[in-house]
């Protein structure tokens, strides 16, 4: 092979793999996009902006799934090893995670529909600070991902002890509502589930995190990292007392 046919093909497949970091980055620009819809619909109440933003997680879907033909394609007919496979393979897996994120965001619109049935309740605007942390999560995630920056990567996955430590204060002080009066058992397990999916979505921040730190230093993420989502203690139900 001549150095130029060589020099080609290296080209054509860095502008591929240009072109599918760009579709991820925006398949998850479009995911941050549907969880801050669902909040506003629910700050909104309304059921059929709700119903939209439900739907609109077809969108997420079948971008996921033009990503995965894409990273097939450019195994076979590129056939990348070390540090191009692990590239290609960061892809499949970092698409796979947008799209759990687009589902927990659905999750949140779909919640608020029923949630706005029934009267307001105060906690309902705490859901939006979860949101906002997990939003920037991936935000900074993405931007970590298009740059090839491990130490920013890093950082989210740090972070997210941030959002696991709102949603465990949030997770109580809906107890606390549920415990003062019975009527507000049924909004506060919508808003329960609802942060809960909140959550999870900055688990799959963390899961991106790990998979940039991966393809870009070629080893597993190791370190131990916080973690304070407590809500899985039982003694969490004795509102008076933090968990140790």
């Amino acid at each position: 092979m001549s150095g130029s046919s060589k020099e080609h093909i290296i080209k054509s497949y860095d502008d591929e793999l240009t072109r599918l970091t760009g579709e991820i980055v925006r398949m998850g620009e479009l995911a941050v996009s549907q969880l801050e819809a669902a909040i506003d619909v629910i700050d909104r109440r309304d059921e059929r902006a709700a119903q939209h933003v439900v739907n609109n997680d077809d969108a997420i879907d079948l971008l996921e799934q033009e990503i995965s033909h894409d990273v097939v394609r450019l195994l076979a007919l590129r056939a990348p090893i070390a540090g191009d496979l692990r590239n290609v393979f960061a892809a499949l897996r970092i698409a796979a995670d947008i799209e759990r994120i687009g589902d927990y965001a659905a999750n949140v619109a779909k919640r608020s529909i029923p949630l706005s049935m029934v009267a307001p309740i105060a906690p309902t605007s705490g859901l939006g600070y979860l949101a906002e942390l997990a939003a920037q999560e991936v935000r900074d995630v993405l931007i970590a991902y298009r740059d090839r920056d491990a130490e920013r990567a890093y950082q989210v996955w740090k972070d997210d002890a941030e959002l696991d430590e709102a949603y465990t204060g949030y997770f109580r002080q809906l107890l606390t509502y549920m415990m003062e009066d019975p009527r507000n058992i049924t909004p506060c397990t919508h808003l329960l589930f609802m942060a809960k999916n909140i959550e999870r979505i900055g688990d799959h921040a963390t899961n991106i995190a790990e998979s940039i730190w991966y393809q870009v230093n070629g080893e597993p993420l190791t370190a131990q990292r916080a973690k304070r989502d407590f809500t899985s203690n039982p003694e969490l139900t004795k509102l008076g007392n933090k968990p140790e």
